[in-house]
Formats: C-alpha cells, sequence, structure tokens
C-alpha cells in the first residue's frame, strides 16, 4: 500500500507540470509570441522555454514570476490555480483607475491577441459570443458557419471586444472596435486569411465562412495605478 501511495503522489507533480506547460505554450500562441520572444521578454535561456512547455519541470517562484510577467498573466494561471474560479473574485485596488488608449496603443494590443468577443444582433436578440480571430491590415476577421451566431455580423455594425484582465494583481486593458462587417468572398482573401489564422476555430466543425470587420472607431483602456495611498 505504501509503494502504491509514494507512486500516486509522485505522479501527481509530472501531471501538474505538463499542464503548466500546456498553459505556458496556450498563452504563448494566443499572444503571438514566439519562444525566442518570451526568451527575451523573461531573460530565461530559448532552450529552457522549450523545456517548461515540453517536459515536467518544477522552475523556482522568481523563474515562475518572470515567464508569467513576459505572458502578461500570473503564475496562478500557469499553474492552474485560477482553473475553477470564477471572474471577478480580485479585490480592485483601491487606488486604480483607468487610463484612455490611443488608437495605435489599442491595434498593438489587440494584433497580439487571438479571441476576442463579437456582438452581435440576432433574430433572438443581442448575443456576445467569443471566436478567434486574426488582424490582416486594419481589419479584423474570424470564421464562423452559416447560421451560426457570429455569421450575424456579416452586413451589419458590430461590436468586437478583446480585453485582458488579471483579477488578482487588478490590472488589465480592454479594447473595443465597432464598424460595419462582411462575408469575406474573394478567393485570395479566403486564402491569405486561413494561412494567418494561427490556429482551428476552438469551436470546432466546419467553419468555412470569413467575416471582416473593418473599424470605424477603436477605443480602449489600461488600469493603471494612481498613487495615494
Amino acid at each position: 500500500m505504501s509503494g502504491t501511495s509514494a507512486h500516486g503522489s509522485a505522479a501527481e507533480p509530472s501531471r501538474s507540470h505538463t499542464d503548466m506547460g500546456r498553459r505556458l505554450a496556450g498563452r504563448r500562441e494566443q499572444l503571438g509570441l514566439s519562444r525566442e520572444d518570451v526568451a527575451e521578454r523573461s531573460g530565461a535561456a530559448v532552450t529552457y522555454v522549450a523545456y517548461l512547455e515540453e517536459q515536467p519541470a518544477a522552475p523556482d517562484t522568481a523563474t515562475l514570476q518572470q515567464i508569467a510577467a513576459a505572458l502578461e498573466t500570473s503564475v496562478a494561471e500557469l499553474t492552474g490555480g485560477t482553473v475553477d474560479q470564477p471572474p471577478g473574485l480580485g479585490v480592485a485596488l483601491r487606488d486604480a483607475g483607468l487610463a484612455e488608449l490611443d488608437e495605435a496603443e489599442c491595434r498593438t494590443l489587440m494584433s497580439g491577441h487571438g479571441v476576442g468577443r463579437v456582438g452581435v444582433l440576432t433574430p433572438e436578440g443581442p448575443a456576445v459570443v467569443p471566436v478567434n480571430y486574426v488582424v490582416d491590415g486594419a481589419a479584423i476577421a474570424f470564421r464562423t458557419a452559416l447560421g451560426k451566431v457570429p455569421a450575424f455580423a456579416a452586413g451589419s455594425e458590430v461590436a468586437f471586444e478583446v480585453d485582458r484582465i488579471d483579477d488578482a494583481f487588478s490590472k488589465g486593458w480592454s479594447v473595443l472596435a465597432v464598424g460595419t462587417a462582411r462575408a469575406v468572398t474573394e478567393e485570395d482573401a479566403i486564402r491569405r486569411l486561413t494561412e494567418l489564422a494561427p490556429t482551428a476555430p476552438w469551436a470546432g466543425g466546419a467553419r468555412d465562412l470569413w467575416v471582416e470587420l473593418s473599424p470605424s472607431r477603436i477605443t480602449g483602456r489600461r488600469i493603471v495605478a494612481t498613487g495615494g495611498g
């Protein structure tokens, strides 16, 4: 019995750290970063970033904090500490406020992400759904299928939002793009967007309809410390 128990306790960290590697790689890809980018941001070697993603590892707290900062996330999120935690449980900083972002900053933040939310009006009423997206020049594009909620964006004015909020540290930003969307029908454009897409749509199934949003207005805000005490 003691042998079984020892084996079980040894195996558990391995699964945990393998999960951490998947979270690390997933977050890196979500931000559109290479392993070299993460290494440069964190000060770690590229080979060590690869090791963390691919092998069961137990990095020290300082290293984890550096990697998490490079990925604009928290140690808890990388290690799975917030998997079952609903959003909004963090306590907002008393001396924090919102700072307006200019359009250039908004576009930079949006180009480094990969999952956003599109707000559309459907026959059943307003709806907001998450979509995988790509940035193509000044446009934002995502894949869907006829009859699915995101497809109702085509031919309508819609809102598209991307954010990154860290409840634990009361940090983050939010960008909102508003404009008229259209269905992409040109073969060359469809081919280009498909090649740009880093992943298949998370929703699964056949998603062959590309919808493109050309924003007429982009606004954003960042949570910042305002000082005080």
